[in-house]
């Protein structure tokens, strides 16, 4: 018998930890705006509505049929508003519309979770005027042209018809002529997570692939309507919306994509040491952080974005509700961002997407000072004394940022920046945090 483990008493491990990278200075920190092109629309309602009058799009919603309408897990802009939108126009045309969530293995891979991520992205029954009907059930409906089965959400296939309605923007792991939008939401999102199970099984290798013969697969043997797409400026407003037929959808979305690629904010600087990211979470990117402007890629099938050695997260959002997907492409995070993990919520993604690395533990330090602080150290070849550092709120908030003085001169040649203030040191407070 092996003799039974007593643990040992550690003490403050945090405390000596702190004690490593106690000497490590860390850079002045200067304000700066990045300017980007903005477009945007100001009435949302009308704006669909016109789209919706389209002969193709309002003759398919028929009286007395029953219309599904999805609901996804992602922030996109006005989502509650452009969903409660479409379900007025199912009633005015004598439908009787729902809501199904169509989010894969979100929300914990139950019903009950993706009903609660609806809500808090402000879709609920008593705002959007019809019911929610969650299910995590599937109907089989066809084949690919590789000969895969593929399953739909219950309550979609049951229904007369359903409604696609999903932004449309560049993917954070692989890219294709179809990346995120409405074909994914149809292979992963309706598919639920048996579908995204399937997907994910040959990898990100294949998604650019597999994205289009599912989603093809699925509008040519389910009951699809219409989808309705949007795209977003570089401030997360919209500035495009559009109701595509089914076949519209394999025609239009490819263009759709590349507009949304044109307008896609970023981080106008080319290398550097460390980013800091105030907050990551679901609501922000499926990688908790958009690689598109962080450059931390979870597979080799995607790249841009700016280039660093390392990389800092300090939170999670509260829309996130502990799903921390993603933390692993960090280096280093803090004791209060591992705090507010649950791993319920976290791992069932990371399992689905077969992606287990990007839930690993980065190093852990005590507060927003040490994090930063061995980040530095961990860096190879740099200037010590004066190293490349940005801080940015999130990957979805990129117009007012933190640059250190050591980016200070590519900062004023570049016309789309303005210099806000003048060199500053880290706000923190007693503990070592900065908010």
């Amino acid at each position: 018998m092996y003799p039974k483990y007593v643990p040992v008493e550690r003490g403050n491990y945090m405390a000596k930890f702190s004690k490593l990278v106690q000497n490590v200075q860390l850079p002045k920190m200067i304000k700066v705006k990045q300017c980007f092109d903005r477009p945007i629309l100001e009435d949302i309602p009308s704006a669909l509505r016109k789209e919706l009058s389209r002969d193709a799009i309002l003759s398919s919603i028929k009286p007395g049929m029953t219309v599904g309408i999805t609901g996804g897990s992602r922030g996109v802009a006005n989502i509650a508003l452009i969903i409660r939108e479409i379900v007025s126009l199912c009633k005015e045309r004598g439908a009787h519309p729902f809501i199904f969530p169509a989010m894969g293995s979100h929300g914990g891979a139950t019903a009950e979770g993706q009903t609660i991520v609806l809500k808090n992205l402000g879709i609920t029954e008593e705002f959007c005027g019809c019911p929610i009907r969650a299910t995590m059930e599937t109907k089989q409906i066809g084949f690919t042209a590789e000969g895969h089965v593929v399953q739909i959400d219950k309550y979609a296939a049951e229904a007369d018809g359903y409604i696609a309605v999903n932004r449309i923007k560049p993917h954070t792991a692989f890219h294709g002529t179809y990346e995120s939008g409405l074909m994914k939401m149809l292979a992963i999102g309706v598919g639920k997570q048996r579908g995204a199970d399937v997907m994910h099984k040959t990898g990100f290798k294949y998604m650019h692939k597999d994205v289009p013969m599912f989603g093809k697969a699925i509008i040519e043997n389910s009951n699809l309507l219409f989808g309705v797409g949007t795209i977003e400026n570089a401030f997360d407003e919209t500035c495009f919306i559009g109701a595509l037929t089914p076949r519209e959808i394999i025609s239009e979305e490819p263009k759709l994509l590349l507009q949304a690629k044109d307008l896609m904010g970023s981080l106008l600087f080319h290398e550097i040491d460390v980013l800091i990211v105030d907050e990551i979470g679901k609501n922000i990117s499926g990688d908790g952080a958009d690689p598109n402007i962080s450059g931390q890629f979870i597979t080799p099938y995607a790249t841009g974005g700016i280039k660093s050695q390392r990389r800092v997260a300090l939170s999670l959002t509260k829309e996130t509700h502990g799903n921390a997907a993603g933390f692993g492409a960090f280096d280093a995070i803090t004791k209060r961002l591992y705090n507010q993990v649950d791993l319920e919520e976290t791992y069932p993604n990371a399992i689905t997407n077969t992606l287990l690395h990007t839930v690993k533990i980065p190093i852990i330090m005590d507060n927003d000072r040490d994090a930063i602080a061995i980040a530095l150290k961990a860096c190879n070849e740099i200037d010590y004394d004066s190293p490349r550092v940005i801080r940015i709120r999130n990957t979805a908030h990129i117009e007012d940022i933190y640059i250190s003085e050591a980016l200070l001169g590519e900062a004023k040649a570049n016309p789309q920046i303005t210099i806000e203030s003048e060199p500053i040191d880290f706000a923190f407070d007693d503990s070592g945090n900065l908010f």
